[in-house]
């Protein structure tokens, strides 16, 4: 049974990655793809390596474009998709790469965001703790979903399942970020040019103003909780990306105070318990941490480990690829789960070397 997919948004990083892996999809058939400057054009034209979607022609991104497919995808940048996700019909399952239903808080929008506030959807990450269970069970039958943000990914990845065990202070959290600046997308800007930041590193929206913290904070109170009740745990996290010289990629080292008398076997112990099913997180053994270069291509998040004895502090180090289990893979994971299939379909565990 062929399910027909439309992209809005499609000439961008993301929506180009969503079609990647879409062109691979058993069962999801693009049969639109959408665009606003660069509307008229060949898809091929903008991304070269699309080989099998190459001959399609990009729509002006409308709802009237969007209308009669049973998946939309929307990649576009935060604060316009909301509008245009508002005209869908509510049968249809419409998954946004952007950040505009992500955020349960109105509050937290008005503050990292600004602009109309359009909800919070179904959110798009599987594995998270949540309540005893995992983040998969509020996507089953969903057809409103919010894949999460990229750098977030990295982050509750690495904290939930001590969060979630009790074993960490909340109220003490730090994650430093080495983000590759496709995570900002395709437009034009000064800092992102190849000249600019070859050779150099910088670290970018310090001191407590990145979009993605209260996202975070979201995810961990969602990891603390217990079934039927909310939790009350202070959430509070210094967190500082430093843009790099690497096209994409996110490397997270976040670390927490360790609670009274945990150890690293109880943190162990934790983790394998919280990942040792989930296909699309690799933990790896005692001593080893993550390289960027091995999640590259693919939609698995790899992680290692540690803690600091002397500062007794937990050191989570995850690596992932900030298109795919950042955003697009994560975008079509959640819709495979919401669907009904098989929720790998379409989406490399291998990833891609040199």
């Amino acid at each position: 049974m062929s399910i027909s997919v439309a992209v809005a948004g499609a000439s961008g990083y993301a929506g180009g990655e969503l079609l990647r892996l879409l062109s691979s999809h058993p069962q999801l058939e693009v049969r639109t793809v959408t665009a606003h400057s660069n509307a008229g054009q060949r898809l091929g034209d903008i991304h070269p390596h699309l080989h099998r979607l190459g001959d399609l022609v990009l729509d002006d991104t409308s709802a009237e474009s969007l209308a009669g497919h049973d998946v939309v995808f929307v990649a576009l940048p935060h604060g316009k998709s909301g509008e245009l996700t508002d005209q869908l019909p509510e049968n249809v399952i419409v998954v946004d790469a952007g950040a505009d239903h992500r955020l349960i808080d109105e509050d937290d929008w008005n503050r990292f965001y600004g602009g109309d506030y359009h909800g919070a959807w179904a959110y798009g990450l599987p594995e998270l703790p949540r309540e005893g269970s995992r983040q998969r069970e509020w996507l089953r039958g969903a057809t409103r979903i919010a894949a999460p943000g990229c750098n977030v990914s990295a982050v509750s990845i690495g904290l939930a399942p001590a969060v979630a065990a009790g074993l960490v202070e909340t109220d003490d959290l730090v994650a430093v970020l080495a983000v590759g600046p496709s995570g900002a997308g395709r437009s034009l800007k000064p800092n992102l040019l190849a000249s600019e930041i070859l050779g150099s590193a910088g670290a970018y929206a310090v001191g407590g103003t990145h979009r993605h913290i209260p996202e975070i904070q979201q995810d961990l109170r969602w990891a603390a909780s217990i079934p039927g009740e909310t939790s009350s745990r202070d959430i509070r996290i210094s967190f500082t990306p430093v843009l790099v010289p690497m096209a994409r990629g996110i490397l997270a080292t976040s670390t927490a105070r360790l609670s009274a008398g945990t150890t690293l076997d109880d943190l162990r112990d934790a983790y394998e318990a919280a990942y040792e099913d989930e296909r699309f997180i690799e933990l790896l053994p005692a001593g080893r941490f993550p390289a960027t270069a091995s999640v590259l291509g693919s939609n698995v998040a790899s992680l290692g480990i540690a803690v600091d004895e002397a500062a007794r502090r937990l050191v989570a180090v995850s690596a992932l690829d900030n298109l795919v289990k950042g955003t697009a893979g994560a975008a079509i994971q959640s819709a495979n789960i919401a669907l009904g299939l098989d929720e790998a379909a379409g989406l490399p565990i291998e990833g891609v070397a040199p």
